[in-house]
This record gives C-alpha cells, sequence and structure tokens, in this order.
C-alpha cells in the first residue's frame, strides 16, 4: 500500500512538472499589464518562458511551477494550466505556414535604466508609472552617469519625457516665472557647468551623442513624447546653435538652417525648426495641431499587423488584444509622416491625420523605438494634473504597447556572465 502511494505521488509530480502554464493575452486576460511583470519575474528567476505572437494577443508560455502559479494568483492575473498535449497543438497551430504566428523564446530579464531628473514620481511619466505598477525593476539615471560610462550596464533605456535641445521644454513664455521652471533650470546649468559645459544645450547634446553610441554598441532605447523629436533635433544640429538667448545666453545660429544634419538622426529628416521662444513646440515634426479637428472619440491610431514569422521584431513590438487604440496627447503627439526617414518602421499610424504613432529602427547593432505621446490613458495630460490609476485600466493596450518594449530585448540577449 505504502509502495502504491508513492507511485501515485511520483505520478502526480511529473503531471504537474510535464504541465504548461498559458497566460492569455487576448480579451480574457484580467490584467495584460501585470501579466508583463509576471514574465518578467519569470525571467529574473532565470526561467525560460515562450512569447507566442499574435496567439491570443500575444500570450506567454511558462512552465508550471507552484511558485509562478502563486504569483499569477496574487498578482491577479489570468492563466490556464494546460498538459503536454494541448500544448502540442498549439505550437502544431502556430507553426502551420498559413497561421501569422509564431513562438519565441524569452531568456534574460533585460537590466532597464530610465534616464530621468532626480526627485521626479514614477506617475510623471508613462513608462515608470507602469514599469511599478506591473512590478518590473529599474534604475534612474541622468546626465552624469550617462556621460561617465554608466549605459554599459544596461540591455534596455527609456528616456523621460526629455528636451535634449537644451530649451527647458519650450515652457518658456507660460512658466517662465513658475518656481519648478526657475529651479529645474538653475539645477541645469549647475550640472553643466560642473561637468564641464559652458551650456545646457551643449551637455544636452553630449548626453544625447552618448546614447547614441549605445544603440550602436547593441542597447535597446524607447522614449515617448519629447523625448522622440528633440534627441533627433538635437543630432541634426550638432554643428550649430538653434537656442535662443534666454535659453543659452546668445541668440541663435543666423545660418543653423543650411547646417543641420539629418544623416545624424535616427527617425526624422527635412524638418523645419520652430524658431520663437513663446511658441510651445520645437518643430515641424508634431502632428499634435492635426489632431485639433477631431474629436477625443474619433481619435484613435492602427497599429499594424507584420508577419510573425519574417518580421518577428515589429511583430513582438506590436502585440495586443486589438490594433484600434485610443489616441492621447502630448507634448510631441505624433510625427507627421512627411518627415519620418524610410528606413524607419512604422508600427502604427492615424492614416486620416497623415501620421504616425509609434515607429522603430535599427542602428548599428542595437534598436531604437519612438511613441508619440504623454499617457496612453490620459488624453489631454496638463501640467500640474492627478496621476494616472493603472488600477483603472488594466487592459489598457495603450500601456501594452511600452510593455511589449520591456520585454523585445529578453528575446535577443544572451545570458550575462556572473
Amino acid at each position: 500500500m505504502k509502495f502504491f502511494c508513492v507511485l501515485l505521488a511520483l505520478i502526480f509530480q511529473a503531471q504537474v512538472f510535464a504541465s504548461s502554464i498559458l497566460v492569455p493575452m487576448d480579451k480574457t486576460q484580467s490584467n495584460h499589464l501585470k501579466a508583463y511583470g509576471i514574465a518578467y519575474f519569470v525571467l529574473e528567476n532565470e526561467v525560460t518562458i515562450e512569447w507566442l505572437l499574435n496567439y491570443r494577443g500575444g500570450s506567454f508560455l511558462m512552465p508550471h511551477l507552484n511558485r509562478i502559479e502563486d504569483e499569477l494568483i496574487i498578482r491577479g492575473v489570468s492563466y490556464e494550466v494546460l498538459a503536454d498535449g494541448q500544448v502540442d497543438a498549439i505550437k502544431r497551430g502556430i507553426a502551420s505556414p498559413e497561421a501569422n504566428q509564431e513562438v519565441v523564446q524569452l531568456e534574460v530579464a533585460p537590466k532597464i535604466a530610465v534616464y530621468t531628473p532626480p526627485g521626479l514620481m514614477p506617475w510623471d511619466d508613462a513608462v515608470t508609472l507602469v514599469m511599478q505598477y506591473a512590478e518590473i525593476p529599474y534604475d534612474q539615471i541622468y546626465d552624469s552617469l550617462v556621460l561617465s560610462g554608466k549605459l554599459v550596464e544596461y540591455d534596455w533605456l527609456h528616456l523621460h519625457h526629455e528636451d535634449f535641445t537644451g530649451q527647458y521644454g519650450k515652457f518658456y513664455a507660460a512658466y517662465r516665472n513658475a518656481p519648478w521652471y526657475r529651479k529645474q533650470v538653475a539645477e541645469l546649468e549647475q550640472s553643466a557647468k560642473n561637468l564641464g559645459f559652458e551650456k545646457v544645450s551643449e551637455m544636452k547634446l553630449a548626453v544625447a551623442q552618448t546614447i547614441k553610441n549605445y544603440v550602436f554598441a547593441g542597447g535597446y532605447l524607447f522614449t515617448m513624447c519629447s523625448g522622440t523629436d528633440s534627441f533627433d533635433i538635437a543630432l541634426s544640429a550638432h554643428k550649430t546653435d538653434i537656442c535662443e538667448h534666454m535659453f543659452d545666453g546668445d541668440g541663435m545660429d543666423p545660418s543653423y538652417e543650411s547646417k543641420l544634419d539629418f544623416d545624424n538622426t535616427f527617425a526624422f529628416e527635412d524638418f523645419k525648426i520652430k524658431e520663437s521662444p513663446m511658441e510651445y513646440e520645437y518643430s515641424t515634426i508634431d502632428g499634435t495641431d492635426r489632431h485639433r479637428a477631431t474629436t477625443e472619440k474619433e481619435d484613435i491610431f492602427t497599429v499594424f499587423e507584420f508577419s510573425a514569422k519574417w518580421d518577428v521584431v515589429p511583430t513582438m513590438l506590436t502585440q495586443s488584444h486589438t490594433s484600434i487604440i485610443k489616441n492621447f496627447y502630448g507634448q510631441t503627439t505624433d510625427f507627421v509622416s512627411d518627415y519620418i526617414k524610410s528606413t524607419a518602421v512604422v508600427l502604427g499610424e492615424s492614416k486620416v491625420l497623415g501620421t504616425a504613432k509609434y515607429v522603430h529602427g535599427e542602428f548599428g547593432q542595437g534598436t531604437w523605438t519612438f511613441y508619440g505621446g504623454h499617457d496612453p490613458e490620459d488624453y489631454q495630460h496638463r501640467v500640474g494634473d492627478p496621476p494616472t490609476d493603472l488600477n483603472l485600466h488594466p487592459n489598457s493596450p495603450g500601456y501594452r504597447l511600452i510593455l511589449n518594449n520591456v520585454l523585445f530585448p529578453a528575446a535577443k540577449k544572451k545570458k550575462r556572465k556572473t
């Protein structure tokens, strides 16, 4: 009798370990955002998982281990336990040439850095907000650490809504007398001086160039809102001065237009600089004004479907349970299509408005991804608005696009030596 009980236990144990957990990412999922956190948690514990691209919204398949199941229950993430036969059937279907689906292994949790000023709260930035909600760890770095070579320690870098042109966000017209604005200017000027730069614009250009080199060497860059166009504008102006005197103490270079270098940018070319310091706009790249003619309900963008078997990276970046997503404003809401380089891959667009919301490209051994707008669940975010409560938006497709980028490097990075 004792032998029979032991045998039953062994058979049960073998069945448990032979089964798998499917975390569905279609509309049956109770919390899409925390599901990404579960995927990251499993990778952190050195367990390989599989991302089933275009299968039920980009589901995750992982071993059926008690620790994983407990975490799914604690975080409120929907899951299904599948027997080996069920998993084999799913993979056979995915492997069919007729199915626009693919299996991608995720092996190593990427080490994440967020370029952000000291003292900012997570809700000041959609990426830090959603990573905190999903329980994905990250480090905060800023100018001095970037310029000291710290980026080599990270696989993935997000840029907070920064102004890399040195014009302090072009908030001068509305906020030049506001205490927070004056404090920001003073801190950046002191930082530039400490780092050996005469101007903030020179310091920010050096940071942008360092980040560009990081991407070339194999880093993964993701940024939103003004961290997109201001980054490229700064790179294009590396041979000239595009700042007026209230920003850097002297005027713009009168011949700056002829010195803009579009070969030095990632995504944009042939754009025009908005010269007035009283205008809350950097250049003609931003498509914000085009949204004024539409209503919030009608303002949407569409995420493209790519060939999962041939265009694996764009497919990973566009995984969602819907292809139609609510638009949202930012200082840079989206990108006018006329100024996007032919080498960039448009992942999501508003065809009616002639703008791209979500673009991606390769540079050297790395990649960059630009996503317009400030907060996917705050249509017209304004300075001083209360933070978004993601407990109210656990299935946000707009936030899912951010988290696709967080996991993306896990599919390509090799295990780091310890």
